[in-house]
């Protein structure tokens, strides 16, 4: 079982929690891909993720399965994020994570797009460790 920051990079679904201001972890199962020794997370600029890393960087992530279940007994990894909504830092983002999901983050985005939100409605959330 993974139990360090790099042994997430290849992991199908990461569980990103974020903390409240009260210190109230909210755990997301998220797409995330790496580049060299960072994770690249992409979320919609409004979610309430983003919201809580501007009040505070420092999150923990975990191997999970889609419906956000931990995989096996691994305690969290510490790292920080960082939101990143420059054209170069989403070409970078976006580009890691469609080599690593390929059709399907293809597909995702297209939905998207056909629903009317933009590349200017997302963010990336770049994730090194602690």
């Amino acid at each position: 079982m993974p139990t360090s920051f790099t042994a997430l990079f290849d992991e199908k679904y990461v569980l990103l929690t974020t903390f409240r201001k009260s210190g109230v972890g909210v755990p997301t199962a998220v797409w995330a891909a790496a580049d060299a020794d960072t994770l690249f997370v992409i979320t919609v600029a409004t979610a309430g993720k983003v919201k809580r890393i501007r009040n505070n960087a420092e999150v923990t992530l975990q191997p999970c399965t889609m419906a956000g279940r931990v995989k096996g007994d691994v305690a969290p990894v510490a790292a920080r994020a960082e939101i990143i909504d420059d054209p170069d830092g989403l070409a970078a983002g976006t580009a890691a994570l469609e080599k690593k999901y390929g059709w399907q983050f293809r597909l995702a985005f297209r939905a998207e797009r056909r629903r009317g939100a933009g590349a200017s409605s997302r963010v990336i959330l770049k994730i090194t460790a602690a």
